[in-house]
C-alpha cells in the first residue's frame, strides 16, 4: 500500500465544480488583485476567528510582517519567538529590522515555554509571537499576563492553527493580531500563495490594510509609504468555497488522530502528540518523536509511506542566523526534538485503512528494533 504525506489532488477532486465556478467567475470580472472575492473571503474568515477584521495578503510570512509592522515594531527592537519553527516566524521580525530573540520550547508540545519568556525581555523587547505549533496553541493565558506586565504586544503565528482553540476561544483572537498561512498543504489551503492577519484592533486593521496597499486609503492618496501585499483574486475565491468545508475537515483530521493514538498507543519508543488542558489540536500535521527517527522513517519509506521533518534544524543553529551568536546547546528541548520528531501522514481524506496500514508498520519496525 502507498499513503502519501498529503493529497491535494483529492480534495479538489471533492470540490472541482464549485472550484471552477469561482475560478471562472474571476477570469470573467478581471478582478485579479483584491476584488469582491477577497473581501468576501476576509468576512467569512474574521468571524470564523472570532475577530472584527481580516486583511488578506499574499502570504503567511507578508501577514507577520503586516502584523508587526502595523504594531510598530523597527531596527533596534527585540521580538521574542521560538526555535521550533518555519524561519518565516524570524524572517518578518528580521524584515522589520528589529532582532528575533529565541526562548525554548515545551517538550510535550514544541510549543513555546512561558515560564522562560520573562527572562528574555530587555529594555528593547517589543513584542511577543507565539507560535501555534502542528495545529495547536500555545499556553496563552501565562503569556498574556507576561506581555500585560511588560506592555509588550503579543502576535499569533497561526498559519498551523486554523480554527484550533484555547479555553474557547480561537486561534488569532487572543493576541493583538493573528497571522495565518493558506499555502496549499495547510488546512485551509489556497491554489497558491496566500495569507492574512486577524485582529478585532480597528486602528491596527487600518493599518495593516492601508500598509499592504502601498500606503493608499484611496487610490493614489498615499498616506504611508506601504508595500504591494494584496492577496490574488484567484486565492480569495478558493478560499471563500474552502471555508464551507474548513470545520468539517477539521473533524476528519481530529478523527484520524484520534486513530492513530490508538494504534500508536501501546508501542513502546515512541511519544504521540500531547493537546494541553483547555485546548483542541487542528492536527495541522500529526508528530510523533522517537529516538530511532531516522530508522524509523526510512523503514516507513521502503513500504510506501511518505512522512515529514518539521522542523530538523532549530532556527538559532540555522546559517541565517549565525550573527545572532547562539551555539548549540542554547536552547537543549528544541534541538533534541529536532533530532526526534517524525511527522506522519494526516489529511481530511486519508482513509481508515491507510492509518492502520501506518500504525502496522510502526508496529511492526519497533518489534524488529
Amino acid at each position: 500500500m502507498n499513503v502519501p504525506f498529503l493529497d491535494l489532488k483529492q480534495q479538489y477532486g471533492a470540490i472541482k465544480d464549485e472550484i471552477d465556478a469561482v475560478l471562472q467567475e474571476v477570469i470573467n470580472t478581471c478582478a485579479f488583485a483584491g476584488g469582491p472575492m477577497t473581501k468576501k473571503f476576509e468576512s467569512q474568515f474574521a468571524p470564523f476567528c472570532g475577530c472584527e477584521s481580516a486583511i488578506g495578503c499574499g502570504s503567511g510570512t507578508e501577514a507577520l510582517w503586516l502584523a508587526l509592522i502595523g504594531l510598530g515594531v523597527g531596527p533596534g527592537d527585540e521580538v521574542i519567538t521560538t526555535p521550533s519553527t518555519f524561519i518565516a516566524t524570524s524572517e518578518a521580525i528580521s524584515f522589520c529590522g528589529a532582532t528575533p530573540v529565541f526562548v525554548d520550547v515545551v517538550e510535550s508540545t514544541c510549543n513555546m515555554n512561558p515560564a522562560l519568556v520573562e527572562a528574555a525581555i530587555t529594555p528593547k523587547t517589543k513584542a511577543i509571537i507565539p507560535v501555534h505549533l502542528y495545529g495547536q496553541m500555545a499556553d496563552m493565558d501565562p503569556l498574556m499576563d507576561i506581555a500585560a506586565k511588560h506592555n509588550l504586544a503579543v502576535v499569533e503565528d497561526a498559519c498551523q492553527a486554523h480554527g484550533a482553540t484555547y479555553k474557547g476561544r480561537r486561534a488569532g483572537s487572543i493576541g493583538n493580531a493573528g497571522c495565518f498561512s493558506f499555502y496549499p498543504g495547510k488546512n485551509l489551503g489556497a491554489y497558491g500563495e496566500a495569507g492574512a492577519v486577524v485582529t478585532s484592533d480597528e486602528q491596527l486593521a487600518e493599518t495593516m490594510a492601508t500598509f499592504r496597499d502601498h500606503g493608499q486609503a484611496k487610490k493614489y492618496f498615499h498616506n504611508i509609504v506601504g508595500w504591494n501585499s494584496r492577496m490574488d483574486g484567484f486565492q480569495g475565491a478558493v478560499l471563500g468555497v474552502k471555508m464551507k468545508y474548513i470545520e468539517t475537515w477539521t473533524r476528519q483530521r481530529q478523527e484520524n488522530a484520534a486513530l492513530y493514538a490508538e494504534l500508536l498507543a501501546d508501542i513502546e519508543g515512541i511519544e504521540t502528540p500531547m493537546v494541553i488542558d483547555g485546548a483542541e489540536s487542528v492536527y495541522h500535521l500529526y508528530v510523533i518523536q522517537t529516538d530511532s527517527r531516522d530508522e524509523l522513517q526510512a523503514y516507513l519509506r521502503e513500504n510506501g509511506i511518505q512522512t515529514g521533518l518539521h522542523y530538523p534544524i532549530p532556527l538559532h543553529l540555522q546559517e541565517a542566523y549565525k550573527s545572532l551568536g547562539y551555539k548549540a546547546g542554547g536552547f537543549p528541548v528544541a534541538e533534541i526534538a529536532a533530532k526526534r520528531i517524525l511527522s506522519l501522514p494526516m489529511y481530511p481524506e486519508l482513509r481508515e485503512g491507510q492509518i492502520r496500514y501506518v500504525g502496522e508498520k510502526i508496529g511492526d519496525f519497533f518489534k524488529k528494533a
